[in-house]
């Protein structure tokens, strides 16, 4: 199963899909973990998160987690699917608890009290995207799916070139005689 989350293809496209979400969530996470580009940081987005909005402490920690940790991971395409679905399950979370009621767009021009869900659209679509397809190329999880897979591949191959071999058949080993040869003629 652990194979099946890492293994992805050398697509580009979902590089640079991975790569898009994976620098904005990891901005996003920074300015609620560490305070970086103009963010509170970790208490202040904690008590924010928890008294304002009224989400368990619990909750509000992964939420923070999943954007700073699932954004570096996405950027280095490690677990590119686990934190992709993580990434979506936050913005799901964002629609529900806080834009829905604000509309579609974004709030360009200052005329609605809070922000549409539009981004959110296209952060869901992005972190399907990935989810269904993996990382990518140039990512940790190609690196590790393909030598797995090498492996893998090195191993039935040994094991079919013993397979093949009649002098590594069970029977020569147990000390019985080996089946007859189909090829030649029978007397």
């Amino acid at each position: 199963m652990f194979s099946q989350i890492l293994y992805t293809s050398d697509d580009l496209t979902l590089t640079l899909l991975r790569l898009a979400l994976g620098v904005v969530f990891f901005a996003h996470g920074s300015q609620k973990m560490l305070g970086w580009f103009g963010g509170y940081g970790f208490k202040a987005t904690i008590r924010a998160f928890t008294s304002q909005m009224g989400i368990p402490a619990p909750l509000a920690v992964l939420v923070i987690a999943v954007e700073f940790f699932g954004g570096l991971g996405l950027i280095v395409g490690l677990l590119g699917r686990v934190a992709a679905l993580g990434v979506l399950c936050v913005m799901i979370g964002a629609i529900l608890m806080a834009h829905l009621h604000n509309g579609f767009f974004m709030n360009w021009y200052g005329n609605q009290q809070g922000e549409g869900v539009e981004y959110h659209v296209l952060a869901i679509a992005l972190a399907l995207a990935i989810a269904i397809g993996g990382s990518g190329a140039f990512s940790l999880d190609r690196i590790l799916s393909k030598s797995k897979s090498q492996a893998a591949s090195r191993i039935g191959s040994m094991q079919s070139t013993f397979s093949r071999n009649p002098r590594s058949d069970h029977r020569l080993a147990m000390g019985s005689t080996p089946p007859p040869d189909r090829a030649s003629p029978h007397f």
